[in-house]
Formats: structure tokens, sequence, C-alpha cells
């Protein structure tokens, strides 16, 4: 099926199911702990073998040596890989890091070995026998070392051009009346998902079949088979529940390529479940950015000037972090300039995470939007209002499909109390605690892209959805059953969804806020030609036939759909493709964050006190699902403002706090009342179930609200985050 107009009246219009807030049909799967994560499959492989990846001692360098004689001698062991005996290894089209290290170290942990042995505990004690003699080299492990010489990065596909230019930023800023320019720091962040990376492989002569924790199959296919040196079309991957993902699981990282040569060097099924400290030193997070942000404005608030730079670093061939990707869109503005440096930096591989770009360059730009309406004396919801657009402000011939950014501001100073902000910082007390309240402005790209689905109808008229969409607790499989549902006319009950299988057809997975509009979109095409082979067997004129209650009807004649497949299970398979709607128009959600934070007079320490999300992402196709998103973005944005950074060792190259006891995420402790609100809206250029996606908007903003806020507080501005008590206890206001 193409989509390339907007869409009219649609089976989905109707709303029965989809739009409908629907308990999450593999919840109690997931609560009584019988859904089985990619470590936990061990039917699949009874007998594997247990692998334990050693990682690099060092953060640059080369390996002189690696003496292998007493771990191969340790009881249990089965086989030791290293460069050695791997077999040549390539690279993926996604990320840049080279999964075995040898000779060369690229990065600290960078995997030196694996060790395969009958338990994981004999594998684990043989590593600690192996001994690496290195040659240390020289590291890069500074981003503000490195700032100075870093040059603009090269085009790059994604993220936008790394060097735009409209109008005449440097004399439209010099002459403004009223000027921002200010520097903001976003430290390295870790993903820091529940679930470890795991994988079991197992070769089945030149097949190899893996249950992984990944998040974009196809991906995963294509990029495994091209590290490996195995064709793609000889990979099956496995991924139906995932613990937890925000792009760190995107495709083939050390796990899965490390577990499948394991497998082949060993001659045994192989499972290889990644130690804490190696998910945020050998695998990919959020880059460190240095971010510079200049805005010139005329004394009514309206933006004449925009300037956004940005550093961050990554290993040869890795991109920049995209942080000025929401400046091109945010606000009007006739003058502006954006460019990304890339310094080179010998630490893990800087590459997706929760919003990538736009996270951490909202973090910037909105406290920056803060700190003018200061200059200007201006309410800051106004100052916003003052700079909606509805075009492209580079391209004003492009209008947004949809953007009710103006109404997610006013519904959402309304809904929080905005209008008890005092604008003085520093002057709301209450007992011991004063008081701030900050806002933020969110957008997020609502991308889509061609999604497939198969589609059966059996005997019992239950249908079943089959596609390689996967689930990492965004309510994948509701959504996914709730489109066939409405589409055939069945309740939710009668609808089974089967998620996480390679040989499914492809989607683009969960990943980049595109997966609930694609893969949705998938299931609609297939259920449309489901629909039209139901018709024509049932003898219904197939362009006016209804689907409902159970029933198929047309011409005032009514069967039960199950009768349809009386004679043998009917199967339909379509893909969605795309024509060039989003050229014609800018489609992308935005939204608003509200927060009230108190800050300790005494010890200077911040409690988030409440928050408000006000988003429009299109048609919601189930409010318990996209609650659950955006307040679960929420509380990531409590942990970017207020205490998570990778602290880097800039001495020996590592982030010292590798694990969940140093690297510190919100706990329930940290997390109050959180509110999301849905703007009532339909984008009829996405798809015919007109939904964008919103699992990244409800990240996109919170840090920068939270930090307004507690500037509001104490009149301290904290302009490198994560934003703790040490950088503006000596600025807190006296204590009467």
């Amino acid at each position: 099926m193409k989509f390339d107009t907007p869409a009219g009246t649609t089976p989905i219009d109707r709303l029965t199911v989809v739009g409908r807030a629907h308990t999450r049909v593999e919840g109690p799967l997931k609560t009584t702990g019988t859904a089985r994560y990619a470590a936990e499959h061990h039917d699949f492989a009874p007998d594997a073998a247990h692998g334990y990846i050693l990682g690099a001692a060092i953060g640059k360098g080369r390996i002189d040596r690696i003496d292998t004689a007493a771990a191969h001698a340790a009881p249990g062991v089965r086989a030791i890989v290293t460069s050695e005996n791997s077999g040549p290894i390539g690279k993926g089209e996604f990320y840049t890091q080279r999964i075995l290290a040898g000779p060369m170290v690229d990065h600290y942990h960078q995997a030196v070995a694996v060790v395969v042995a009958d338990t994981f505990e004999q594998a684990r004690a043989a590593a600690s026998l192996i001994r690496v003699t290195y040659a240390r080299g020289k590291g890069r492990f500074d981003l503000a070392a490195q700032k100075s010489s870093a040059p603009i990065a090269p085009e790059e596909p994604f993220g936008g051009s790394t060097n735009a230019s409209v109008g005449n930023f440097a004399s439209a800023f010099a002459s403004a009346p009223v000027k921002v320019d200010e520097s903001y720091t976003v430290p390295d962040q870790a993903h820091a998902m529940m679930e470890p990376h795991a994988s079991i492989a197992r070769w089945d002569g030149d097949k190899l079949t893996c249950w992984t924790s990944i998040q974009a199959m196809n991906w995963g296919c294509r990029d495994l088979g091209l590290i490996i040196g195995t064709p793609k079309e000889n990979i099956r991957l496995h991924s139906p529940f995932i613990g937890g993902g925000f792009g760190g699981k995107g495709t083939t990282q050390s796990d899965l390529a490390l577990a499948a040569i394991a497998a082949r060097v060993s001659g045994r099924p192989v499972k290889v479940v990644l130690q804490r400290p190696l998910m945020f030193n050998n695998t990919i997070h959020r880059p460190k950015t240095i971010q510079r942000v200049r805005l010139g404005a005329g004394k009514d608030g309206r933006l004449v000037a925009i300037g956004h730079d940005s550093w961050s670093g990554n290993l040869a061939g890795g991109r920049t972090e995209p942080t000025n990707l929401p400046t091109q869109l945010m606000y009007a503005g006739e003058n502006r300039q954006l460019r990304r440096y890339l310094s080179p930096l010998d630490l893990a591989e800087g590459n997706a995470m929760r919003a990538p770009g736009e996270a951490p360059g909202m973090m910037a730009l909105e406290v920056a939007m803060d700190e003018l309406a200061e200059k200007l004396e201006m309410d800051p919801v106004a100052l916003r209002i003052a700079n909606d657009t509805q075009v492209d402000p580079s391209k004003p011939e492009r209008k947004f499909s949809t953007r009710p950014f103006v109404q997610c501001l006013k519904e959402g100073a309304d809904r929080f109390g905005w209008n008890a902000r005092v604008a003085k910082p520093g002057s709301r007390r209450e007992g011991k605690w004063l008081i701030g309240m900050g806002v933020a402005s969110a957008i997020r790209g609502a991308p889509i892209m061609k999604a497939g689905a198969r589609v059966r109808l059996g005997k019992d008229g239950h249908v079943t959805v089959e596609t390689d969409m996967t689930d990492i607790g965004q309510g994948s499989y509701t959504i996914v059953a709730q489109t066939a549902a409405e589409m055939m006319g069945v309740p939710l009950e009668r609808v089974t969804a089967k998620l996480g299988d390679s040989t499914f057809p492809e989607t683009p997975g969960s990943g980049g806020q595109a997966g609930a509009a694609s893969a949705t979109a998938g299931v609609y095409a297939a259920c449309a030609k489901l629909r039209e082979l139901v018709a024509q067997r049932m003898g219904f004129n197939t362009t006016d036939v209804t689907f409902a209650d159970g029933r198929v009807s047309s011409a005032g004649r009514s069967v039960p759909l199950a009768d349809a497949a009386r004679d043998g299970e009917i199967v339909a398979e379509d893909v969605m493709e795309f024509g060039d709607l989003n050229k014609e128009y800018a489609q992308q959600t935005v939204g608003a964050h509200f927060a009230e934070v108190g800050v300790d007079a005494y010890t200077g320490a911040v409690r988030v006190r409440r928050m408000l999300a006000v988003c429009a992402a299109g048609r919601i196709l189930n409010p318990i699902t996209a609650r659950s998103q955006v307040i679960g973005g929420m509380t990531m944005g409590i942990g970017a403002a207020l205490m998570e950074e990778m602290a880097v060792d800039t001495r020996f190259g590592f982030f010292v706090n590798h694990d969940l006891a140093g690297y510190e995420v919100p706990v329930h402790a940290d997390v109050p009342h959180l509110e999301a609100h849905f703007i009532d809206e339909v984008d009829a250029t996405m798809s015919p179930l007109k939904a964008k996606g919103v699992g990244e908007l409800g990240l996109v903003g919170v840090a920068p609200a939270i930090a307004n806020a507690v500037y509001n507080a104490t009149g301290v501005r904290v302009r490198e985050y994560p934003v703790t008590l040490d950088k503006h206890f000596a600025g807190l206001p006296e204590i009467a």
C-alpha cells in the first residue's frame, strides 16, 4: 500500500478500539515473571555454554601479548576467543565501534577476549586468569581540551546539516537590542536500562539463530552479518521482550556479535550477558556536548538572530550529537547559524540515546530562552508564544503538518497554575524551602518509515498479527493488536500480536520515535488486504463493506467474520510505503513542560515537587501506554537535570562510575506527581491512523524546565548539567 496523499476517513476513525485506554496485553506476562527475556530462553539451547567478555584495561594503545594458558586449563573452559582465532571481523553500518580489540585498543573495556565455559562462574573465573600485556598509548579523553581544534563535522545521514546558515546571523545578532550569549555543558550519559545486553547464539550448519535484546530486527541482521561475515538471509533474530533500550540496543553490539563468534569457535551454543561495567564502557552512550547559544531579540521579544554551535567527540568514523537539530524548527527567526564540531576522542562510542539531538540540545536552548526572558523582563511562556512559527523557518514554503504549540503552552500554564509563579528569583519560600517554577518547550521529529505486517484470520475468527516490531516497554504489543482489532471489527481479546522475529515482515523497530506510527501503518496495510480477501470470499463488494462486532456487512447482508475462514486460514501480507509528504510538510511533535521544585535553603538539595507535560503527537493510539511513555521520559528528564553524569577519568580514559551504584538515576523517592496531558489532534499527513510517536517528546524539554525552576527558586544560574547542589550552594539567598 502506498501512502502519498493526506488521509481522509479511514476505518480507524471509528475509534472503537484504537484511541481507547486498554491495559497492556502482555502485562500479565511481565507482572507474573513469565515474559521471557533474551537470556532466559533455556529451551532454545539447553546445552548453551556461557561467554564472559574480558574488557581492555587501557583506554588507548596496543596489545603486546595475551597469555591464556592458565585460563585454558581452568575447569569447564571450552574455548577462548581473541582476535587471533576469531576470524575476520567487520563493522556494521550504524555503529562505528570495533567489536574486538587486537592488536590495537580503541577504548577502555573494548572486548579483548571471550572465555567460553560450561557455567557463568567458570567463565568469569577463567577470565580473571588471562594475562594481557599492553603498550599504553596517548589517548584523547577530554572534550574541553580538544574543543579549540575541533573542525566542523562532515555532513551526516542523521541530524540535519552540520553547518547551516540562513540570512545574516552575525549582523542581526550584533545589532539586536537584547542578547544572550552563553555556553552550556551536558555530560556523557548512560542508557542504564534494567535488562543488560544479552544474547544466546546457536549455529545449525551455516544458519545462525539468536535470542537477543535488540530494538531493530532488520538492522540487527544486517549489522551482525557485516561483522561476522555471514549473509543476512542466514541469520534469524528473536527479540520478543526487551527490558529497556532507550537507543542503547538499537542494533548489533558486542554481546550479540561475540556470542555468535564464540559459538562458531567453540562449536556450542553460547550465551553472553554483559556485566554492568561493560554496559557503560563497552557499548554506546550519549556523548558529552559543549554548546554555545546566542539569541538576539527585539524589545518585543521576537527573535531576530539564533546561533547554536555544538561540540562533541567520538571514535573515528562516529557521528556528532545533533544538538542544534531542534533549533532549526523550534522558533521563528529570519537569521540563524547552526554549526556542529566533532573532536576525535578515545572513549566508548557516542551514539543514539532517547531523543538524540533534541534532548541535550533543548537543555541548552531552553535555558537560553529563560535567560532571554529575564533580560526582556518578559514572562517565559509569553516569550515562547511570541516566537511561534507555523512554517519551517529556513523554508517558509514548507508548513508544519500540525503544530498546536501555543495551545500546549496556554493549556499547560492554565493547568499548572503558572500565574502563581513569582518572577523575581529567590522570592518564594515555604519554611526552609525555596520554591521555583520553570517552563521549557519541547519538539521532536515525527519520522515514519516503510513497515510491513502479516495478518492471519483463523477458522475460529481469531486474528493473528506478525511483524518484526519490538517492544522495549512502550506497549507495542497492545497498539499493534488494537490496530488489527479496529480494522477487522473484532474485540481486542480476539487478536494476538507476535513481535520481534526477524522472519516476520520488516518495520523500523523501536527507535527514533518512529516505531508506533510506522508499525501500526504496516498493520493497517496488511489488514486492508485481509479485508479485501474476506470480502471477496464472502461475495461482498470490496468497496462497500463494514467490519464491526465480529461481523462483515454490506448492502443489508451480514455474516460472522469467522465464516470467511471456515474452509481454511486466510493470510494477508502487505507493506505501507510512504511518498514525499514529509518533504512537503514539516512533521514534528511539540509540547511544553512545566516543573516546580523546592531547594533546601540550608543544604541546597533540590526536590522536584510536581511536573506537567502537555504533548501534541497526533492521534493518541492508547492513552494508557502513551501516558506511560511520557511519564517515563519525564522521569529520565529528572535524572538528566539533577543527577546523571558519566564521570571521565581524563588520565586513563574511562567512565569511573560504571555501575548503578555510582551512576545515579531517579528512584521512587525522587519522582513526584507527574501529569501528562495530550492535545486532541490528528495528523492526516502521517498515515491512515493519523498518529505520531510520543515516547521521546516526553523527555525533550524536561531537564531545562527543572533547571529553570531551580534558577527561579535560588537566583543562581547553573549552565553545567547536572544541576547539583555544589554548583549553586555558595550563591543561595541568605537565610533570615
